[in-house]
């Protein structure tokens, strides 16, 4: 279908009927003898139809032609692109002449055209955005979107200044959302989103939108991608200052605008958020979002007191979710002033043998580092946690043990009131007798959930004693430090979270030996079997040992 014109007088219409008939005939006979136009190439025509449209209004109809050509990219891809890039160049100098634009001024024949070209405009996003399903043209696609998606917000208005095409946009989030080309989605990430801020405020906008719009229809794979997509947006705009990067023409600074507000677009981002949590998140997510929550996510809110049931609800349930929202629930209180009063309560529960078997104990060591870091806390809590880290020791990795030690001596320096816990001695004769006598009963009390009642700083640390004779000599060592005279100011924790058992073995294997270990007094001939009854060999002590065993 072609631009609708006005109708030309009847004379010149049948001059005009003779001439195309005519020329119907020639192109006829060039056909039978070999026409050129059936050797051309694709690219050529597709050239020759775009200068036609650029030397004259006339040609509109080649737009359809073109677009035709664009839509069969499944079936001609190679012809498709250049097809859609010279739709692209063409629809953008309509705009930039302002042929799309609505005018009231205009007479009704004007009118029509434009509103046909528009309509063509519409046919041309729609065989873009189906390209971003096509693995050999979804980035061009995305390119030429993105060029056209800015040649609207200049010139597809009357009013003088730019003004963001949000339902194209939108339905270009949407054909990215869905599409299964993976590398598309990093590329609009990388090229537009971290680049430009004003993109990155309407894709907040249009992530909600969507996720509001398709509710109980949003799929598995299109949930994961769009969680994928929210926390690659990391960088949070420090103030309004620093919002100048922008794809579109930005509005003026004079004028108060949504694109020139830093609580605006972390509104948006906030609104996103809480649009996806809203369908729920699964463990995976939950333990992602609790992993950047303070650094990544909390940052971009507004009212980051909107986070503080689902934070509670993760600290609440316990294992590995309870030490990844712990980050989280102290950046609330820390920077939002949200009060907690279980926190130290709820932070002792977290001690148990599982936490210093688990993969994020250096994550958590960290945050108990600044947890009880502050010198006003009570000396008794401290002495819980001392205790019951001492406790939980004994049965304890060799890696998790010589990260406890250095963190002890820290706090023994911080609080110096329970160091009393490190050498209690009786303090008078009766009691030195009673002790040796009857021994001693330790008064902590390991199933006190209250720290500030278990008595803990009555306690003495006799654990520690018992782990100086640790069958690794790291852990040995190490622990003798609490023996000895604090003349260091304090430990780097940094310098002892990332052990484990190859780190610690391969640094013992790494040691230059400057005396051979003697292991036997005699080496024997035989380890695993029994000597000759004839002989005057002896069996060695695993072959003792198995045959009492045995007997």
């Amino acid at each position: 279908m072609g631009p609708p014109v006005a109708d030309p007088a009847p004379k010149a219409a049948a001059k005009r009927k003779r001439q195309e008939n005519g020329d119907s005939s020639k192109k006829r006979r060039k056909s039978a003898g070999g026409d050129d136009d059936a050797a051309e190439s694709p690219k050529a025509r597709i050239q020759k139809l775009e200068a036609e449209i650029q030397e004259s209004r006339k040609h509109y109809n080649n737009i359809v032609a073109l677009i035709e050509l664009a839509q069969r990219h499944r079936a001609d891809p190679k012809t498709a692109l250049p097809a859609s890039e010279a739709l692209c160049r063409i629809f953008i100098r309509l705009l930039a002449a302002g042929t799309l634009v609505k005018r009231k001024d205009v007479s009704e024949k004007d009118a029509t055209v434009t509103g046909w070209l528009r309509d063509r405009l519409g046919d041309y996003r729609g065989s873009l955005l189906s390209m971003f399903r096509s693995q050999e043209l979804a980035s061009n696609a995305l390119v030429l979107a993105m060029a056209l998606l800015k040649a609207e917000a200049q010139h597809l208005t009357d009013h003088g200044e730019a003004v963001f095409p949000r339902y194209f946009f939108a339905d270009i989030l949407a054909s990215l959302l869905e599409s299964p080309v993976e590398h598309i989605r990093d590329e609009f990430s990388e090229k537009f989103v971290d680049e430009y801020d004003d993109i990155r405020f309407y894709t907040f906008e249009a992530l909600k939108g969507y996720l509001t719009d398709r509710e109980d229809d949003v799929g598995a794979d299109v949930k994961n991608t769009i969680f994928d997509m929210l926390l690659s947006i990391e960088d949070v705009p420090e103030s309004a200052d620093d919002l100048e990067d922008f794809f579109v023409e930005p509005p003026q600074k004079k004028k108060k605008h949504p694109l020139r507000s830093l609580s605006q677009h972390k509104k948006q981002a906030q609104e996103a958020w809480l649009a996806f949590m809203h369908l729920g998140l699964s463990k995976e997510q939950r333990k992602k979002v609790l992993e950047v929550m303070a650094v990544s996510i909390a940052p971009w809110f507004t009212q980051p007191e909107l986070l503080m049931d689902f934070l509670t609800d993760c600290y609440n349930t316990g294992g590995s979710i309870s030490l990844l929202a712990l980050s989280g629930v102290f950046y609330l209180i820390q920077e939002r002033n949200l009060d907690y009063p279980e926190f130290f309560t709820k932070l002792y529960s977290l001690l148990d043998a599982d936490m210093l078997h688990s993969k994020h104990r250096s994550r958590f060591f960290r945050l108990l580092d600044t947890f009880l870091g502050s010198s006003h806390l009570p000396a008794v809590m401290v002495a819980s946690f001392i205790k019951r880290l001492a406790r939980l020791a004994l049965n304890a990795p060799p890696s998790a043990i010589v990260v406890i030690l250095p963190w002890f001596y820290n706090l023994f320096k911080k609080h110096p009131l329970t160091t009393f816990m490190m050498h209690r001695v009786p303090r008078t004769k009766e009691e030195k007798a009673l002790q040796e006598s009857e021994g001693v009963e330790d008064p902590f009390l390991p199933e006190e959930k209250d720290p500030m009642e278990t008595n803990a700083i009555d306690s003495c640390l006799w654990e520690i004693v018992q782990l100086q004779s640790h069958y690794h000599p790291n852990v040995a060592t190490i622990t003798k430090i609490i023996s000895e005279q604090f003349t260091k100011q304090a430990y780097s924790l940094e310098d002892f979270l990332d052990h484990s058992y190859g780190s610690l073995l391969e640094a013992e294997m790494s040691k230059e030996v400057k005396k051979a270990p003697v292991v036997e007094y005699m080496i024997p001939k035989r380890i695993f079997t029994k000597a000759e009854p004839t002989s005057e060999e002896t069996n060695s002590l695993l072959v003792s040992l198995w045959d009492f065993g045995s007997s």
